[in-house]
């Protein structure tokens, strides 16, 4: 890393990358300037590359760092560097967060939050089976209590489970599958899935995609998991003031976890200590067939 009037040019992947205004505070109340966090990002680059690599990428920008104006960027600006790759898909020309070069690009243009979909970009096949935990209240041992009960439904359908927090309120579940499904079938067997856990515990949680009509039930919400659709990628961070990120959890942790344990402060010596928990869904050396389900699910309609 060199000093170049008053900003810092780093070599990445053979090209250099400019980083204007290191001392910006991204997170003021967490006291994270923007050199801080391309130094987070620097550590966690591995593990969380080896998920978004050739997904679609839509980045949150905020500018100004948190607390003021954001945007959503999916199209890759014109002024992008040329060496960054990138899909067209339905018209939108995507950025695919393949190196760390890009990741540190997009940092430096106040990209807090990096959210990819669940198939690549060269294809509409899901690589996993996804549900996002998502409380209607700031009590988050409901959502501690409704990962569990999901876990043990997925355990007795025999689908191994991997869990992280969204780095905001709630708690996302993946399930690796066999990639021969499409999202038409992934969708049947969530909504299974969610309907027979609401069925088994109504008081606790809800499929109601209205907010307003949820009360304080959590929602289960399985039809995010949609071709183009995104959640945050594993160790991506938030734009939360304590700096929160995306944090893949080990299940005997989940009763004791909660989002404000884990932030660009604390990730990277976690990281460093128990190493990729994400590292079975970025490269699964299982997948899970859906095949049961879908044949129950044919015998009921």
């Amino acid at each position: 890393m060199s000093v170049v009037a008053a900003h810092y040019q780093l070599s990445l992947n053979g090209h250099t990358v400019a980083i204007t205004n290191p001392d910006k505070p991204l997170w003021p109340s967490a006291q994270v300037t923007k050199l801080d966090y391309i130094r987070y990002l620097l550590l966690v680059a591995k593990p969380m590359l080896a998920y978004t690599r050739n997904r679609l990428l839509t980045v949150i920008r905020y500018p100004h760092g948190v607390g003021d104006k954001h945007f959503y960027q999916k199209n890759v600006p014109d002024y992008a560097p040329d060496w960054i790759a990138t899909q067209e898909w339905e018209q939108v020309r995507y950025a695919l967060c393949n190196d760390e070069a890009t990741l540190i690009w997009m940092a430096n243009q106040a990209a807090l939050e990096f959210h990819v979909s669940f198939h690549l970009a060269d294809d509409e096949i899901p690589t996993e089976l996804v549900f996002d935990l998502d409380p209607s209240t700031d009590d988050f041992s409901v959502v501690i209590e409704a990962a569990l009960l999901l876990k043990d439904l997925l355990d007795e359908l025999g689908l191994p489970s991997w869990i992280k927090t969204s780095g905001a309120s709630g708690l996302q579940v993946y399930i690796p599958i066999e990639r021969r499904y499409t999202f038409e079938q992934t969708r049947q067997v969530g909504q299974f899935i969610a309907s027979y856990l609401v069925e088994k515990h109504p008081s606790l949680l809800t499929i109601e995609r209205l907010v307003k009509n949820r009360g304080e039930k959590l929602y289960i919400d399985y039809l995010q998991h949609w071709r183009g659709k995104t959640l945050a990628a594993p160790y991506s961070t938030r734009a939360k003031e304590r700096a929160t990120v995306s944090t893949p959890l080990r299940w005997e942790e989940v009763p004791n976890a909660h989002p404000s344990l884990y932030t660009i402060k604390t990730v990277p010596s976690r990281l460093e200590t128990m190493g990729d928990l994400f590292a079975p869904v970025s490269s699964p050396s299982s997948l899970s067939s859906l095949d049961p389900i879908l044949s129950f699910l044919r015998t009921k309609m």
